[in-house]
């Protein structure tokens, strides 16, 4: 199968399951503990339906999105990945390159592989950073300060990594530091020339936004041991305000998962929120991203921009996303997959097949515009539902 025969994003993941080996495969298909955070997260989206509204014309339809003042092509982008360029060497800039040219956001990643000031250049007015605050607060600073001499409009703060998490895949697969292959681990690099080829090349990737500050020639392997050092620390309300105090651009917290956090927040003046239970990587008991989106949205939806990733796989389901409070969505894995498997154009095709499966789901729904979505199209539980969500609709029951 190729790229232009890839009709879903699974078939995208399957494209990249066959160009590298289990190790490195597992690092982008893991989640931790037993994985029931991953599921969840997928399930959220599957066990919501659609009501659609017929005799409606849906001949014009427009996904376009406007976002801090920018118009997007759609109403989503592509989250920050860490470790990209394991999968292919410059996946950071091939993500941000796609991006650019879909008139998409990117969102670096605060362990990604490629250069902030590398993103302002190959996208300035469509990248930005995503900060994984470190104990030198000075790191901290001058990272912030990068990213604003770099042109880039919107600093991301993740606040769900207080600790290292439990992800089982790699320990199984003895992804640790320094990465050492097993001889089973060899031999199955030996069946994904390609991704050998690339590798026995390039090395392990190496945090290169951290470089500077791990100390005169610093390797992957150092850099890498230093960047854990630093940021496996919680941050605390004291850094939001801070942060927020020095970064002039958009400012917005990831990882929000709670009601009050939002409230919170929204007090300090961060401009916006992702929901996200980190992919279902960090805290595999933790309730799915889409779940408590609504209670979050009651709370702060007219205060701040709320956004959201985890578990997205289908236009279907940015759609859902909307409908339930959410005014822009992230992709992660899906155009990881597209990366692996492809390079910029293996990007372009998950973003296209989103995007293609987002303008016919708001065509069958009967939805010719994003403002169209909300609440009342998704299936209710009681008739008094129905009468909330759709004041103007009187419901069968009576």
């Amino acid at each position: 199968m190729d790229l232009d025969r890839a009709v879903n994003v699974d078939d995208l993941r399957k494209l990249a399951k066959k160009r590298m080996p289990k190790i490195a495969f597992d690092f982008i298909e893991g989640g931790c503990d037993d994985e029931d955070g991953l599921t969840r997260n997928e399930r959220a989206f599957r066990d919501k339906a659609i009501v659609p509204r017929y005799m409606v014309d849906v001949s014009k339809r427009d996904q376009t999105a406007t976002l801090f003042g920018r118009t997007y092509a759609s109403p989503f982008g592509i989250s920050p990945t860490g470790l990209a360029a394991l999968f292919r060497p410059g996946a950071d800039m091939m993500l941000a390159e796609a991006a650019r040219d879909a008139n998409l956001p990117f969102v670096m990643s605060g362990t990604g592989t490629g250069l902030i000031e590398d993103l302002g250049r190959v996208a300035p007015d469509h990248g930005w950073y995503q900060l994984y605050p470190a104990r030198d607060r000075k790191i901290s600073e001058d990272i912030i300060r990068r990213a604003h001499d770099a042109g880039l409009s919107t600093l991301v703060v993740t606040v769900d990594v207080p600790a290292g998490s439990k992800r089982e895949r790699n320990m199984r697969n003895g992804f640790t530091r320094p990465l050492r292959l097993s001889l089973l681990t060899k031999l199955d690099a030996l069946r994904y020339p390609g991704w050998l080829s690339d590798y026995l090349k390039h090395g392990m990737p190496m945090f290169q936004n951290w470089q500077r500050y791990a100390g005169p020639n610093a390797d992957a392997d150092a850099v890498a041991t230093f960047v854990s050092s630093q940021t496996r620390a919680s941050v605390t309300w004291k850094d939001i305000e801070d942060f927020r105090r020095l970064w002039p651009g958009n400012f917005v917290i990831k990882g929000i998962m709670h009601p009050d956090d939002a409230l919170r927040a929204a007090e300090l003046g961060v401009d916006g929120l992702v929901v996200s239970n980190h992919g279902g990587r960090q805290l595999d008991r933790a309730p799915a991203a889409l779940d408590v989106l609504p209670a979050i949205n009651a709370a702060v939806g007219d205060r701040m921009t709320l956004m959201l990733d985890s578990g997205i796989r289908r236009g279907s389901d940015v759609v859902i996303a909307l409908c339930m409070g959410a005014k822009f969505v992230f992709l992660g894995r899906p155009t990881l997959y597209g990366a692996a498997a492809g390079g910029v154009p293996g990007v372009a095709r998950a973003l296209t097949i989103v995007r293609e499966e987002l303008d016919m789901t708001m065509a069958q729904m009967g939805a010719p515009t994003l403002a169209d979505l909300g609440p009342h199209f998704m299936m209710w539980d009681r008739p008094e539902d129905l009468r909330r969500n759709s004041p103007g609709l009187v419901s069968a029951a009576e």
